[in-house]
């Protein structure tokens, strides 16, 4: 036997789709007010309908005791149907549409009813007001049915009561009047629910076109979803509107730029100040990958439009990337130095096995010095003017590089700096910058140079690095200092453009500055100033006291 299927529920309730839920809604809400303003306008209306029957039945009223002849006849002749009271009576009657007019004296008897048999007898309500000289208008029951009624006092020449006039109007026809407003009405709420429903239905379409026609509990599980991964992933989101302001801002994006929740609402201008970043953030910079610094970190920011307007950018930290890359670029240049020193190193000693062959022992004593020579006199010159180590062993590899390459790296004679850096990895990396840029520019030219001047003016460290090269034209000064702009091709490793905006930078953060001018030789000249780059004497030489010393002879060698 094949199993059956089970049987599907009926499924009550409201529809999950936000298009069909607001729809719905919508238009319970335009039935419901049309019914309210339906019923708040028929309520008002039969207590109008009654209070204008009244009315009118009280002016009848008037007008028939009005009538010079009435009283006199109420005086003079007896209630009967033939009377003149009674023609009188239904002469008014059919001439004003009203259901009875009917004609009392002080008694209460009738002398004037639709009905003559009722002429002569007592009437069925109490007439004791109206007889005491009151207009009254009411709805009633009388022998004639429920009606709407004006009674007034019936009065003689001397302005006396001699009876009363009652007026009665079919409440049938009020009943009528509202009954036959009813139809116009629910035309009109008909008519107005239908605009409602209408205008429901076009906010629900454009809801549906902005919701992608997605559930409440889709929208709210995507928002789960959405926080999540933005506080999740390691990457910076900045999300704007279209007006250009910072609407979303991950955790990684704040820790990126340095800033918090309170950049939300502020252009990029007014969270990051001017800048390339800013600028990047904001659309005023084209293209993929863009290359920013912000603060010490190296950031890759992509930036896509948005469907409202707005826009949202991803930002990268990029910073020990490209540290690796430039170590990497230094690697490979000491590499090479090496592989081009072991090939001359072998090309020495080749020589010198030969002169030692030659038994020209005098020769290879005179080589051999020369050779040691001109390598110690590279490491003493920056040695001498260099007493940081760090530094100097910066230079001396520079100067092995700049040989493999062509070019002559040198060091001015005013060159002195004494070992008292605050800071001296960040002045390695501003002179390793400006010494690869500089060998970068005399390669290939003839008697190509590269000169160096460190030193110190009380305890502001001034670097200026000259180059025999093209140089920078004036209108290009500044621009270089722009991150991600350069002239050279990029490595397959990393971008181009970061060297000196990082050297600006860091300058800018000791409150000195970068600068570049033109040599006097011609060529580049790059002069950075970093005030407060060295520590007091005093300072230095009491943490070098403070330092211990080591005792065993081949430890202190």
């Amino acid at each position: 036997m094949t199993p059956t299927a089970p049987a599907r529920r009926l499924r009550l309730g409201l529809p999950r789709r936000v298009f069909s839920q607001v729809l719905l809604m919508q238009v319970a809400i335009a039935a419901g007010v049309a019914v309210l303003a339906t019923g708040l306008f028929l309520a008002p209306l039969g207590e109008q309908l009654d209070d204008q029957a009244m009315r009118r039945a009280l002016a009848i009223a008037q007008t028939t005791a009005q009538q010079p002849g009435i009283a006199e006849d109420l005086r003079a002749t007896e209630p009967t149907p033939d009377g003149p009271v009674q023609r009188e009576a239904e002469r008014i009657r059919r001439a004003t549409g009203a259901e009875y007019v009917v004609v009392l004296d002080r008694r209460g008897v009738r002398w004037s009813h639709t009905d003559p048999e009722r002429i002569g007898g007592p009437v069925s309500t109490d007439p004791g007001e109206a007889l005491a000289g009151h207009e009254v208008m009411e709805i009633d029951e009388g022998t004639l049915g429920r009606s709407a009624r004006g009674k007034v006092p019936l009065r003689n020449a001397d302005g006396e009561v001699v009876g009363a006039v009652s007026v009665g109007i079919a409440y049938d026809s009020v009943r009528a009047r509202l009954i036959h407003a009813i139809p116009g009405l629910l035309a009109y709420a008909g008519g107005a629910l239908a605009v409602g429903a209408l205008a429901a239905w076009l906010i629900s379409r454009r809801v549906q076109r902005q919701t992608r026609d997605l559930a409440f509990s889709d929208i709210a599980a995507l928002l789960a979803e959405r926080e999540a991964m933005l506080h999740g992933i390691r990457e910076g989101v900045v999300a704007l509107d279209r007006t250009g302001r910072v609407r979303l801002l991950n955790d990684e994006a704040q820790r990126l730029l340095g800033i918090g929740e309170e950049a939300v609402g502020s252009s990029p201008d007014e969270a990051l100040g001017r800048g390339r970043t800013a600028d990047v953030l904001a659309g005023r910079v084209g293209g993929t990958d863009l290359l920013t610094v912000r603060g010490h970190r190296v950031l890759v920011a992509n930036r896509m439009p948005t469907d409202d307007g707005g826009a949202v950018a991803t930002l990268r930290d990029r910073t020990e990337l490209d540290q690796l890359g430039r170590e990497l670029d230094s690697t490979r240049g000491l590499i090479d130095a090496l592989r081009a020193q072991d090939h001359e190193h072998a090309n020495r000693m080749h020589t010198l096995l030969g002169l030692l062959e030659l038994e020209m022992y005098d020769d290879a004593v005179e080589f051999v010095g020369e050779v040691v020579g001109e390598h110690r006199a590279t490491s003493e010159q920056v040695t001498e003017k260099i007493r940081d180590p760090l530094l100097a062993a910066l230079l001396v590899g520079k100067a092995t590089v700049a040989a493999e390459r062509g070019a002559a790296l040198r060091m001015s004679e005013r060159t002195s700096l004494p070992d008292r850096l605050v800071d001296p990895r960040g002045l390695v990396t501003v002179v390793g910058n400006l010494v690869d840029n500089a060998l970068d520019a005399v390669a290939g030219t003839p008697d190509a140079r590269v000169e160096v001047e460190l030193r110190a003016e009380g305890r502001t460290a001034v670097l200026v690095v000259r180059d025999t090269g093209p140089g920078v034209p004036p209108e290009r000064r500044e621009l270089i200092f722009t991150e991600g702009w350069s002239t050279k091709e990029p490595p397959g490793h990393r971008e181009r453009g970061i060297g000196l905006p990082l050297v600006r930078r860091l300058a800018h953060r000791h409150g000195g500055s970068a600068r570049v001018g033109e040599a006097p030789g011609g060529g580049a000249e790059f002069t950075v100033v970093l005030p407060e780059a060295l520590a007091e004497p005093d300072a230095r030489a009491a943490l070098a006291g403070a330092q211990v010393r080591p005792t065993d002879p081949e430890e202190a060698r």
